[in-house]
């Protein structure tokens, strides 16, 4: 199952994160895909490019409301399930 980016690109629909790394390379991928700029991601959530790039390269002690609000500027949502569901 896909899932129908705003730039019209099919991304996977599921993508187990288990480190901030993980979610970096979602969000540069993501971003890259919609042909985004870090600026423009940063401009269009109402945060500094610096945060952009530290979640980009996976740093540990992002904002997690802020990395939530990037993801859903960029069509994506993060779902918590049990282990094995």
């Amino acid at each position: 199952m896909s899932q129908q980016l705003p730039n019209g690109k099919k991304s996977p629909s599921k993508a187990t994160v288990r480190t901030v790394q993980d979610l970096g390379e979602i969000v540069q991928r993501t971003r890259k895909e919609q042909k985004l700029s870090q600026i423009d991601v940063a401009g269009l959530v109402g945060c500094g490019n610096r945060f952009i790039v530290d979640l980009e390269k996976g740093k540990e002690t992002i904002r997690m409301q802020k990395a939530i609000d990037v993801l859903e500027l960029l069509g994506l949502e993060l779902v918590v399930v049990s282990k094995g569901q």
